[in-house]
């Protein structure tokens, strides 16, 4: 299964668009009068009834559809010789070469000539304020050179790339046009539930104005494609083309941007995400304000409080977000948070997954004071953060360690967990990439089969902390995780540095 974003780009092998088959939910005839009446009843009374399905969309249609849009952009990408591209095999006399030819290479380019193409794609968006401002997605309008946007009476204008963001996939164009153009409005995608019904309107396979409906199948989804991910699921078809068009709630607000789509062959089956306007109505009116969208920063890296983490750390619930590292010289370090505090409220909002502090620091404007509720050394305590501005670019890189680490003169088993620790040397230092600073204990081997291998730890990880507490070499990680064991604790935390990235692993007792 594949995850895909949405344009149609001509030129590129796209799966062809299928007929779907008709399907019509028939009303069951009862034998009888009485089982009939037994029927009706039991359907009024049942809670998923409670809200009538629409007998029909046409009027929401006719309401909105006139400000959803056509996009379609052109880049110039790098070319190759033409004996690179999909003609090269056909006849010279064929028809086929000749409009291929023309297609890629425009007039005048010959055979084995390095040259520039001319990419096209195609997209969905939605005027949203009378003026000309259209929303679409980021990777519909790309590096484009050129974007035209088309209304649904037919007339096409140029349009102005006002700015974009990566992080959410979104972007906001301008066109000019002598009059007010229809538009549509931002309703709110907090209060949709999963089983309401929903409408997408966009552009599938370069058809034009296309209409399809379904429900909303899932909230918040996760697709580990960025730090905002929090998706919208929907049953509703949406296919390439359909990127950057408006997803309405049944009053004919927009609450989601479509703009990806789960499918084994390109085509719709039924899985479509969209960008919630929840998230993407604050990121719009900042590129509209000013060209680009400014964010909070507090300056941690975060994991997951998995169930594991949570009974390492007395924690009730598994919920929070894992500091694993404070940045040097953040706004997180100024305020006193450390390492392994767990945030659990951010400004009285409850952070339940790592995604909730992401996307509320993101929103708080810099310069904010904020205060922050940490579950440290097994007790709640209160911070206070000034949000910072995140920097413009950041970027992580991440090596895979080697598979084996050369064996230490010295070595000490943990058997409950299936690991083998030895000594820091110099040439172990070297070998993985540290400095002096860091000290603990070095796995040098993890059994397979264990607790330890099941978890994800690593030959040439170094255990820097057992619990809360700091460990100077082999001996004492081994004989403070049989003292965890001990106190009958269900998990160990262990603070980890992975080649100069530093993480936390929780692993539990019960499984060895």
């Amino acid at each position: 299964m594949s995850l895909y974003p949405l344009p149609i780009r001509a030129g590129c092998a796209e799966p062809a668009a299928r007929p779907l088959s008709e399907s019509r939910v028939r009303p069951h005839r009862a034998s009888s009068g009485a089982l009939a009446l037994f029927a009706a009843v039991a359907l009024l009374a049942s809670p998923a009834f409670a809200r009538e399905a629409p007998t029909s969309f046409a009027p929401l249609v006719k309401e909105v559809a006139p400000a959803v849009v056509n996009v379609s952009t052109t880049e110039k990408v790098a070319g190759g010789p033409m004996m690179d591209l999909p003609f090269q095999d056909l006849p010279e006399d064929s028809p086929f070469r000749q409009f291929f030819k023309h297609y890629f290479n425009g007039p005048g380019q010959g055979q084995g000539e390095s040259h520039p193409m001319l990419q096209h794609s195609l997209g969905s968006g939605f005027v949203i304020d009378p003026s000309g401002y259209v929303v679409t997605n980021n990777h519909v309008v790309g590096k484009a050179t050129e974007i035209n946007v088309k209304l649904s009476d037919g007339t096409s204008y140029k349009a102005k790339l006002v700015g974009r963001d990566e992080r959410t996939d979104l972007a906001l164009l301008k066109i000019k046009a002598d009059h007010a153009l229809p538009a549509v409005a931002w309703g709110d995608s907090d209060k949709a539930e999963v089983g309401d019904w929903v409408m997408a309107v966009g552009n599938p396979f370069g058809l034009g104005g296309t209409v399809t409906a379904g429900i909303v199948s899932a909230r918040g989804r996760d697709l580990h494609e960025g730090p905002y991910d929090s998706f919208i699921q929907t049953d509703a078809a949406i296919n390439r083309g359909n990127s950057g068009g408006p997803m309405f709630n049944m009053d004919g607000q927009v609450i989601g941007i479509n703009s990806a789509i789960y499918s084994p062959n390109g085509g719709s089956v039924g899985i479509g995400f969209a960008v919630p306007s929840a998230l993407a109505k604050p990121v719009i009116e900042q590129l509209k304000e000013h060209g680009s969208v400014e964010r909070g920063w507090l300056g941690v890296q975060i994991q997951e409080v998995t169930p594991d983490v949570a009974e390492s750390l007395g924690l009730k619930v598994s919920a929070g977000a894992l500091i694993a590292k404070v940045t040097k010289d953040s706004p997180s370090e100024a305020a006193g948070l450390r390492q392994g505090d767990v945030i659990t409220r951010f400004n009285g909002k409850d952070i339940k997954e790592l995604h909730d502090l992401t996307r509320v620091v993101a929103d708080t404007r810099p310069g904010t004071h904020a205060e922050i509720t940490v579950w440290r050394d097994g007790h709640e305590t209160q911070v206070s953060v000034d949000v910072g501005k995140m920097p413009a670019k950041q970027v992580a890189e991440t090596e895979e360690p080697n598979s084996s680490v050369a064996p230490s003169a010295s070595e000490t088993k943990v058997a409950s967990l299936g690991l083998t620790l030895g000594v820091l040397t110099a040439d172990s230092r070297k070998e993985l990439g540290l400095d002096k600073t860091v000290n603990g204990a070095l796995v040098t081997d993890v059994k397979d089969g264990t607790v330890a291998a099941e978890h994800g730890l690593r030959p040439g990880d170094v255990i820097v902390k057992v619990g809360q507490a700091a460990v100077d070499g082999p001996k004492q990680a081994a004989e403070r995780i049989e003292a965890a064991k001990k106190a009958n604790q269900k998990a160990v935390l262990l603070l980890l540095d992975r080649r100069g990235n530093e993480l936390f692993l929780a692993l539990p007792f019960s499984q060895a």
